[in-house]
């Protein structure tokens, strides 16, 4: 989904890679249609969701979600799916699709940039056939350091992935048809091509 944020050429080219038909669109109807819709996203969190909000991002993922069509957001189009955002002291409000707040890291060195790994639950669907040893290309200051979604004995809970920089925090979630992750990867070389192709397995 273009809205003004993000690597699209970049995330366009690795998913044609992976073997998906992509079209970069800002459009209502085409992007609530789409077989799969992946929301990129870089820079700043309020900047990210004013664009968002700018082109109805928020109802298009609502509706998606509402009929059970797959969403996947990358990096900070992971970051707005949560409640809110702060950074340089400016709080924004997200998508809220998950609880909890996009902050700053507590690490020594930031940004957060390079190759990391990450633990990801053993049923994972986007991890599905990568040595948990995989190195996933990261950068960001800002990530969710808590998991706050309670979960309960009628619902299956998210899978929720962490990576360590200074302190854990969440560097992916399966939810149903919404998947996220705070990596690149489109960025992620083999690695992130085997992601993709797993997400694409679901569509």
């Amino acid at each position: 989904m273009d809205y003004g944020s993000g690597n699209l050429r970049s995330a366009e080219r690795a998913l044609q890679r992976a073997g998906a038909d992509v079209e970069v669109t800002a459009d209502h109807r085409a992007a609530v249609e789409a077989q799969g819709l992946v929301v990129p996203g870089v820079g700043a969190f309020a900047a990210c969701m004013d664009g968002l909000l700018g082109v109805g991002g928020d109802k298009i993922i609502d509706q998606r979600l509402a009929g059970d069509r797959p969403v996947l957001g990358i990096c900070v189009g992971m970051q707005v799916l949560f409640d809110q955002g702060v950074e340089h002291g400016v709080r924004a409000d997200g998508c809220g699709q998950w609880p909890g707040t996009v902050e700053r890291l507590n690490a020594d060195v930031l940004p957060h940039m390079g190759w990391n790994t990450v633990q990801a639950p053993t049923d994972s669907v986007l991890f599905a056939g990568l040595d948990p040893e995989t190195r996933f290309y990261f950068v960001h200051s800002f990530a969710v350091r808590k998991w706050e979604l309670e979960s309960s004995d009628s619902i299956t809970p998210p899978r929720v992935t962490w990576a360590e920089h200074g302190e854990p925090f969440v560097a992916g979630v399966e939810n149903g048809a919404l998947m996220a992750t705070q990596f690149h990867p489109e960025k992620s070389g083999d690695a992130g091509a085997r992601l993709l192709r797993n997400w694409l397995d679901v569509l």
